[in-house]
């Protein structure tokens, strides 16, 4: 969980969040879920995915409209029954694409607003995209003149980040499906709450096909009176076997990294508050305020606010920032933890990824976060994982004029990444 002071644009939850992860299986031999058979697994091998990236860049560059996508970050998908993917983002850019030169004379697409305003969506949006792969509409709440949120923000004030989706039977035995979207609500904070002070997870119901919002209910109440020991989860989902394991995580304002807690809810039931059970460390708790952490932060240990779990045969694998690098340097990297089960113990960190960042004036203030698997787009044993890419201004300085000047810092980048055992 990067520890950094952002601007109004660059949100801290933003760059930690995001909002959260997904399921992937390998194919192997082994059983699921068999610890006998388990081993330790990492990331062995990686290279960038050109066509993600590039997809997203072309949707973002396309000025046919003036209300949708040009950027964002918390990296989210989820396959619908059709084949369609919905794309969720926490903040998002609208606006038009002006071809280079930018302002600051450099060659780099850059962005304005035709409002007049700030060309800049707090909170969230989601983008859809075709059986073929193409991004092809965005939405968003409000209007074409005044759009909003796509998930409106909390009567009282604060806002939601999508993290975590799925598609679930709309009630118990039924044969028609709803998307459910887990949501990290934040709300208005001061010192170093000045982002938002972490408060409860909810969860989203959107119709299908239409995608049409039905309503929001809460399905985790603030966890702690201390909002850096509150847990929000979502982070991450992985259904095994007739459960739905939810991962989540706490905010401490003044650690370098954050804990990971369990939950787990009957499969399909992710709307139903009372199936909700938390792993307390050594039973599952009906109280959510007695959950303890499955992997606790701390020396080179732990996790960032947004971080994803799969699956590879009988192990789980976590991959999450490394916040065990310090300051800037850990918000380049990604690392990966393992465990045979979603409890624990979980063994590492393990490995180090720099992935790949777009050329910038000032490289050094470019920061990797919020790893995110999308296991529907897995090919030949690869998973395709997501990040996301800001720019982190020294204290006080705005970052408006450097997302806005080069639209490539504020866009999810992806790549191909192999599993494979943990070295000696």
């Amino acid at each position: 969980m990067p520890k950094a002071p952002l601007t109004r644009t660059v949100t801290v939850a933003t760059l930690l969040l995001a909002v959260a992860a997904l399921v992937w299986v390998l194919p192997r031999t082994a059983a699921p879920g068999h610890a006998a058979t388990c081993a330790g697994r990492r990331i062995a091998s990686w290279t960038p995915d050109s066509r993600h990236t590039a997809e997203f860049a072309r949707y973002g560059n396309d000025n046919t409209r003036v209300d949708d996508w040009t950027g964002g970050d918390g990296t989210h998908s989820v396959r619908l029954p059709d084949g369609r993917t919905l794309w969720l983002f926490s903040d998002t850019f609208l606006d038009r694409i002006q071809e280079p030169p930018n302002p600051q004379g450099e060659h780099r697409r850059w962005r304005t607003a035709d409002t007049g305003g700030t060309p800049f969506l707090r909170h969230n949006s989601a983008v859809v995209m075709s059986r073929s792969g193409r991004l092809e509409r965005t939405l968003t709440g409000g209007t074409a003149a005044a759009p909003g949120p796509f998930f409106p923000d909390p009567p009282g004030g604060g806002w939601r980040w999508p993290v975590r989706a799925s598609v679930e039977p709309r009630g118990p035995g039924s044969d028609r499906k709803v998307v459910r979207v887990l949501l990290w609500n934040r709300v208005p904070g001061t010192g170093p709450w000045i982002f938002g002070m972490p408060h409860s997870t909810e969860v989203a119901t959107l119709s299908l096909p239409g995608l049409r919002l039905e309503g929001i209910t809460q399905a985790v109440g603030p966890t702690s009176a201390d909002p850096g020991r509150r847990v929000l989860y979502g982070a991450a989902a992985v259904r095994d076997g007739g459960w739905t394991y939810v991962f989540g995580s706490d905010d401490p304002p003044s650690a370098p990294a954050s804990s990971a807690y369990l939950a787990r809810v009957p499969a399909g039931r992710l709307g139903d508050r009372g199936s909700w059970r938390f792993w307390g460390g050594a039973q599952w708790q009906r109280r959510a305020g007695r959950a303890r952490p499955v992997l606790r932060d701390g020396g080179p240990r732990g996790v960032g606010t947004a971080f994803t779990v799969v699956r590879d045969g009988p192990a789980w694998v976590l991959i999450t920032m490394d916040t065990g690098g310090g300051g800037m340097a850990g918000m380049r990297a990604l690392t990966s933890y393992w465990s045979c089960s979603p409890r624990g113990p979980w063994h590492g960190p393990h490995g180090r990824l720099t992935p790949p960042r777009p050329p910038a004036a000032d490289p050094q203030r470019l920061a990797v976060y919020n790893p995110q698997a999308h296991p529907e787009f897995t090919a030949d044993g690869a998973l395709l994982l997501s990040y996301d890419i800001n720019w982190l201004g020294p204290p006080g300085v705005p970052a408006d004029s450097r997302l806005n000047g080069d639209v490539d810092l504020y866009r999810p980048r992806f790549l191909r990444v192999r599993l494979g055992p943990v070295g000696p």
